[in-house]
């Protein structure tokens, strides 16, 4: 399952990148796949963003604002967060899996 804040996030980094074109491609491919699904955002997420919002604040360890309705997104599915992103970590609601793109694990 994706976002549109992930669609959104990985077609920014496109942009900039010197693969534009065959990194579209790729994500195009992928999203054909019968397995992958763009979910909304709706009022459930954002219900499941402010309760992650609050215990980040509590916490002390605020993450991006965009990476929060990830998260929030990812609890109200019962998904686990699949990233490179180590600042995940801090988000208690969610399972989170670390990848390191060079090694692929």
């Amino acid at each position: 399952m994706l976002t549109p804040v992930v669609l959104g996030e990985l077609r920014a980094g496109f942009v900039r990148g010197a693969r534009r074109g065959k990194n579209e491609a790729e994500l195009a491919r992928f999203r054909e796949s019968p397995r992958v699904e763009v979910v909304d955002l709706d009022a459930g997420t954002a219900d499941r963003y402010a309760a992650i919002v609050e215990s980040l604040r509590t916490a002390g360890a605020p993450i991006p604002t965009n990476d929060v309705w990830i998260a929030a997104s990812a609890m109200q599915h019962g998904l686990r967060l699949l990233t490179t992103d180590t600042h995940f970590r801090h988000v208690a609601q969610v399972i989170v899996d670390l990848f390191d793109p060079v090694t692929g694990g």
